[in-house]
């Protein structure tokens, strides 16, 4: 973790201009407070008692937005996930004011700062989030988990539970956690290596906030926790999908593999890197030997993730299997209502399905609405995050102008090189001919300039 000196508060005032720049919002209108405060204080009436169910969260320590709690029991064989999704649905009614804003936001946005969140705190931090602070309503959807990792929905209902305890990622310990969490997320991760799953988890840049008005740039891969945790969503998230397609309704995520010429050019970043990738091994089989510990392993799973094609919404269409690549499975959002917008649907839609209801029919003309505004989110908060990061590498880097660094080459393009300081956590693009992915250069940083976000390079050996 690299921490920013920043006598100057530069970093607080370009995460204003991005803010402004962006049209983030920093509060809501005044009758949408007004409504949330009402809804928040609606008494359950249509959901079953489970507080007796032992129910926790694992999130990062700082969450109070917790769409998801957990428990784990045997079935003979099999295990049961009984996940308990926020019942945002039972505090926003179709058509209110804090539906129409949902609508127009689409998904929380994440800043080091703050956030500007998809709902009002009163509910997102509140009285929908699923805090053990006392009783909450959830949608519980029942997941059965074969010893081969197969998952089917066996059950959803709306439920009062309590949860036990905020996990965080950092601090829990196994004995924290319900006795067949690990062997669940081994079934569900066995199942995706039989599927030919291609997910790729590597470190990313990340600005996090450390208190006191001081920030950290760093490369941060996921803990073990968040991979384990990450393993329930998954296995809700697909059998949800299953459930949706043979009902035919439903929104689904979608993602197209790499198309044969970004392979072929993996296979000469791989070879570059030195890594070795048999000539008899799909893509997939060779990501997921990946480690994300190594930076040249790590450095290859950013190209893999830059040489995709991207992730999409689509509703349901007759004759259609829609299809996830990187999952290798029909896939679908479900899980964090608090945080998008598209999920209220999922969730309502499968509540009605393994109820032997009909999906309402406000929920089926969502799905047709939701994949452009999903977009439009998906496209503001990659646009704010690299925004964040430019600024927090501009902040870190001004009083370095004239030095001379150490980078290797993460890939080249018609654009030039990118590169990946060896003492930094700083990706930047430098014009370099006769260059390729793996190589080794050195680079003089010409220019920083938090007010624009621009770093700049001149590679000089």
């Amino acid at each position: 973790m690299k921490a920013l000196i920043d006598p100057t508060n530069a970093l607080g005032t370009g995460l204003a201009a991005i803010r402004t720049q962006y049209q983030v919002p920093a509060s809501f209108p005044p009758e949408v407070l007004a409504a949330a405060e009402a809804a928040a204080k609606r008494v359950p009436s249509a959901h079953v008692d489970r507080t007796a169910m032992p129910f926790v969260t694992l999130d990062p320590a700082s969450s109070t937005d917790l769409d998801q709690a957990f428990t784990i029991e045997r079935a003979g064989a099999d295990l049961l996930l009984r996940y308990a999704i926020a019942d945002v649905a039972w505090f926003v009614e179709d058509g209110d004011v804090i539906d129409l804003e949902a609508w127009k936001r689409g998904a929380t946005l994440y800043l080091p700062d703050g956030k500007a969140g998809l709902y009002p705190a009163v509910l997102s931090d509140g009285g929908a989030s699923l805090l053990p602070t006392g009783p909450r309503p959830a949608v519980i959807f029942t997941v059965r988990v074969a010893p081969d990792g197969a998952v089917t929905l066996d059950g959803a209902e709306r439920a009062i539970i309590r949860s036990r305890a905020k996990l965080a990622y950092d601090g829990v310990r196994d004995s924290d956690l319900p006795p067949d969490f690990a062997e669940l997320a081994s079934r569900i991760q066995a199942a995706e290596d039989r599927r030919g799953a291609a997910r790729v988890d590597p470190p990313e840049q990340e600005v996090a906030a450390l208190g006191n008005g001081r920030y950290a740039l760093t490369f941060r891969p996921l803990l073990p926790s968040e991979i384990s945790n990450a393993a329930m969503s998954l296995a809700t998230n697909l059998a949800i999908a299953d459930a949706l397609q043979a009902h035919h309704t439903g929104l689904f995520r979608v993602m197209a593999p790499p198309n044969p010429g970004a392979v072929a050019r993996l296979r000469h970043t791989a070879r570059a890197y030195g890594l070795s990738w048999p000539g008899n091994e799909t893509l997939d089989q060779f990501s997921r030997q990946l480690d994300a510990s190594d930076a040249k392993q790590a450095a290859f799973m950013l190209a893999i993730r830059r040489a995709g094609q991207g992730a999409s919404y689509v509703p349901y269409q007759a004759g259609v299997v829609p299809w996830h690549a990187a999952m290798a499975a029909t896939y679908c959002h479900a899980t964090a209502p608090l945080r998008r917008l598209a999920d209220r649907y999922v969730v309502r839609a499968t509540l009605a399905i393994a109820n032997g209801q009909a999906v309402p029919e406000v929920v089926s003309a969502a799905f047709t609405r939701l994949p452009q505004v999903m977009a439009h989110a998906d496209q503001l908060d990659g646009q704010i995050g690299r925004a964040v990061i430019d600024l927090a590498e501009a902040v870190m880097l001004k009083d370095a102008v004239g030095q001379i660094f150490q980078a290797v080459v993460t890939d080249v393009d018609d654009r030039g090189a990118r590169i990946q300081l060896r003492d930094q956590p700083v990706v930047a693009r430098v014009a370099a001919q006769a260059v390729g992915p793996g190589d080794a250069i050195g680079v003089r940083l010409t220019a920083a300039d938090p007010a624009s976000r621009a770093i700049s390079f001149a590679r000089v050996s």
